[in-house]
């Protein structure tokens, strides 16, 4: 297998206030674990900056600019209660986007058989006309339009294991059922959605877990919702929003996994990609707030992209 991860160094100037979760060291913690001997053959590019406009692709013009016109000059801007901008925080964003898509056209073209993007800000909380959650723009669901855009898929399955609901890809894919979104998430939790009721236009699978649950209890809920309703989508493409703060040691949420399962979690859906999407997977980065915690989960989710 070829994988290519994406990232860059903007991704480190999206500050945000002191003590907040969602921080640069995230990023330094994966930039370490990811030196180590076994990701000698990953193959590494600089992410590029998406145009604006094709953030459109997923948001009203009207919401791009006022993300826009919220981007401070100086010190830090209040999106909304815990999501924040900084002055690097727009070309960020938009950086972000620019690796998911680049990440699409790589699969489609041949060029690597999966890709794990290093961005931040997320984006999976990032509603049509909402900034929250940490999010401003929600790149997974940018993606998934531009894969029908650009490269014609029929069929996109995205796969939500943070251990937040991804309410904002909720929103946005609603009614659409050329979109499968199934999310795996602790729940009551923030943001309060997710419940197993709320399926859109028969796209949207939800699969909440309750606090103190663990491996056993995510690899039976992953079996008997999420790989049936791949199977019966058989998805041209599959995109995870890869959130690792199910992990027992992050302190937003009480899930009890270990990289184990999100080594068990990428192998399932590498098994359907090649399947029914000739291999193409596309993994984004989420949440995961425990250093330790996210780099162990993302080296051995990476692993398993690299080994197929």
């Amino acid at each position: 297998m070829t994988t290519r991860l994406f990232t860059h160094p903007v991704f480190l100037e999206h500050l945000v206030p002191t003590g907040h979760p969602e921080r640069p060291d995230r990023l330094r913690a994966i930039a370490k674990i990811l030196e180590d001997e076994a990701f000698e053959k990953l193959d590494r590019v600089e992410a590029p900056r998406a145009d604006p406009d094709v953030v459109l692709l997923a948001h009203p013009e009207e919401y791009l600019r006022r993300i826009e016109r919220s981007i401070p000059e100086e010190g830090l801007a209040r999106i909304d209660a815990d999501t924040s901008a900084s002055p690097k925080s727009w070309e960020a964003a938009l950086t972000a986007i620019g690796a998911a898509n680049a990440a699409v056209d790589a699969v489609f073209k041949g060029e690597a058989d999966n890709c794990f993007v290093a961005a931040r800000p997320p984006g999976h909380h990032a509603e049509k006309n909402q900034a929250m959650g940490f999010c401003l723009f929600n790149n997974v669901a940018v993606a998934a339009r531009y894969a029908q855009k650009v490269h014609g898929a029929e069929r996109v399955a995205i796969i939500d294991w943070d251990v937040h609901h991804g309410n904002g890809t909720q929103d946005i894919f609603w009614s659409d059922p050329s979109v499968l979104y199934c999310s795996l998430h602790q729940m009551p939790l923030y943001p309060g959605s997710g419940a197993k009721d709320e399926t859109g236009a028969g796209n949207i699978v939800n699969a909440p877990l309750s606090a103190g649950d663990d491996g056993a209890d995510f690899r039976e809920a992953f079996s008997s919702r999420v790989l049936p309703a791949i199977d019966n989508f058989r998805p041209d493409l599959i995109l995870i929003s890869a959130g690792f703060d199910a992990h027992y040691r992050d302190p937003l949420a009480e899930i009890e996994l270990t990289e184990d399962d999100f080594d068990w979690a990428t192998g399932k859906v590498m098994d359907r990609a090649n399947r029914y999407a000739g291999d193409r997977v596309v993994s984004l980065l989420e949440g995961g707030y425990d250093l330790k915690g996210l780099a162990f989960s993302v080296g051995a989710h990476v692993k398993r992209l690299m080994r197929g």
